[in-house]
């Protein structure tokens, strides 16, 4: 991904960039959309628990069955840490 610093000037017109905003060119075609950090966790935070196949239920329990390991765990015994 692409990275852009802005300066305060472009900021300030961006509104301070604190609510979903469409970016489009002179003519008015969108270019794109910006969201928030927070409003772009969110969603992406809302994509991946609807990708679960599991119910929080379901993942509750598997951490209650031994030998569970915590993804640091697995990453440590892979020698990936």
């Amino acid at each position: 991904m692409s990275k852009i610093t802005l300066d305060q000037g472009l900021k300030a017109k961006l509104n301070g960039l604190n609510e979903p905003m469409e970016l489009c060119d002179e003519s008015g075609r969108t270019m794109g959309h910006f969201l928030p950090a927070a409003v772009y966790e969110k969603l992406v935070y809302a994509a991946a628990e609807a990708a679960c196949p599991y119910t929080p239920e379901q993942l509750e329990q598997f951490k209650k069955e031994p030998g569970a390991k915590s993804l640091a765990e697995v990453w440590k015994s892979l020698g990936q840490v």
